[in-house]
């Protein structure tokens, strides 16, 4: 078996894996209740983060001082 071989064997094994626990997330209520509310922590939280970070990067290559 070729590494090229294993490592596509790899990545359906893993997307197969990724698939079957969506599915098992989204039909099981507590636990999609726990997704919903880490997706919206993460984005009420990380994208913020990262709009600010990338504000500020603008700034110092344009020239301008940030806030």
């Amino acid at each position: 078996m070729t590494e090229k071989t294993a490592q596509r064997i790899a990545d359906v094994v893993l997307g197969a894996a990724a698939l079957g626990a969506a599915y098992y997330v989204i039909r099981t209520p507590p636990l999609r209740r726990l997704a919903m509310g880490l997706a919206m922590t993460a984005l009420t939280g990380a994208l913020p983060a990262l709009v600010t970070r990338e504000w500020q990067r603008v700034q110092l290559e344009g020239g301008r001082r940030t806030i």
